[in-house]
């Protein structure tokens, strides 16, 4: 997509200018977007525990209540009970057999609690047992009646801002040369493999954020202020456009097995980048040609018309210039004033449907390390 139609630069609301902070944070935080349908967070539970009232006899008191069934109106508008029934056990026993559980035994309770009791007990279980596992919810189509499964990355509102300066000095320190140039081969499977937008190219997000922040100090008085953010703000463009050309050619990831090999470790930088390298090597061999953005889906019910409301993962996933100083700190105030006027956020999800179709083995394994990678790097460079 290109924001140059959405961001006009001159005409948007800026941040004031602050000083630049000493150490920046490993992965930065968005401030939390508003919501207009509440969702279940995980780790909540799922049904609220009975409780009676003062003036109730002990014998009450021992009684065991069945939980409401939550999809009250779907099932009563089922016609046929038995036919329900049984689409409901034969789409759980698939769901049991993926995400390897035991459904409780609840065939013999009345109808609506039977199937009540199973939805409640399989979240339980599925909720202990399943990492990225979010909810499931009872389908009915026009043909029969089964259930779906939700798994979720949760992103926690964080900013995956990739710093390139700090790789740049890495590059020109001659203590760190092999450092820099594993780290390098990682920065080039992330862009070539894994997708991650770069803030040089104008189909970027970041790229219009900051073309906003320079037209805000070129239209600004001249100060010594200002002076020394346009200087940062120059850096950042000849430093991004120098580390390109390095980081998209394609000879980082030819030679990327032989930089781990022969790589020497000589302090506590270099385990630490040797560990990164690692883990994204065996991301780029194991997960061929799998990149970011292949689940991504709104992390909530989106209407047609609320699509633009949407915060899609190339806003809060990218390379950027640097991660400290007056142009990262108002960069980020920048983008959480822009972010906040959004009520969804695109995350990594999948959904499997358990109607006697196959069933993908499709997983979240892959963002669970890639994110987690993405982390790992930030920080290296962030503290470099």
């Amino acid at each position: 997509m290109n924001y140059a139609g959405t961001y006009h630069i001159g005409n948007d609301t800026y941040p004031q200018g602050t000083e630049a902070k000493t150490v920046a944070p490993s992965v930065m935080r968005v401030c939390k977007l508003d919501e207009t349908n509440e969702r279940r967070k995980r780790g909540q539970k799922r049904q609220t525990s009975v409780s009676s009232d003062c003036h109730a006899s002990n014998g009450f008191l021992r009684t065991t209540f069945l939980p409401k069934l939550k999809e009250t109106e779907t099932i009563q508008a089922c016609k046929g009970i038995a036919k329900m029934e049984r689409d409901f056990y034969q789409s759980l026993s698939l769901l049991a057999k993926n995400y390897n559980i035991v459904p409780m035994e609840t065939k013999p309770f009345p109808y609506p609690y039977n199937i009540a009791l199973a939805l409640c007990n399989t979240e339980e279980q599925l909720k202990k047992s399943v990492k990225d596992w979010d909810e499931i919810k009872l389908i009915q189509d026009s043909k029969k009646t089964f259930l779906t499964s939700e798994e979720r990355y949760n992103t926690g509102s964080t900013l995956y801002y990739i710093p390139i300066i700090p790789l740049y000095r890495m590059l020109k320190n001659p203590k760190r040369k092999y450092t820099a140039q594993l780290l390098l081969s990682v920065c080039s499977y992330l862009c070539h493999i894994a997708n991650v937008p770069y803030y040089k190219q104008e189909n970027s997000f970041l790229y219009w954020q900051y073309e906003i922040l320079k037209e805000w100090v070129l239209s600004d008085d001249e100060t010594e202020e200002t002076i020394q953010c346009l200087k940062e703000i120059e850096q950042a463009e000849w430093i991004g456009e120098q580390m390109e050309q390095k980081i998209y050619n394609h000879a980082n990831l030819a030679v990327f097995k032989k930089r781990l090999e022969s790589f020497i470790c000589k302090d506590k930088l270099d385990k630490d980048s040797l560990k990164v390298a690692q883990e994204a090597f065996y991301i780029y061999t194991q997960y061929e040609n799998q990149n970011v953005f292949r689940n991504a889906r709104p992390n909530g019910e989106a209407e047609d018309d609320d699509l633009e409301h949407i915060v899609t993962m190339d806003r809060y996933i990218s390379f950027c210039a640097d991660g400290k100083g007056w142009l990262s700190d108002n960069l980020v105030e920048t983008v959480n004033t822009e972010l906040q006027e959004y009520t969804q956020l695109e995350e990594p999800i999948i959904i499997k449907r358990f109607n006697g179709e196959d069933i993908t083995g499709n997983s979240l394994d892959f963002e669970n390390r890639l994110f987690n990678l993405m982390e790992e790097l930030i920080s290296i460079l962030n503290n470099f």
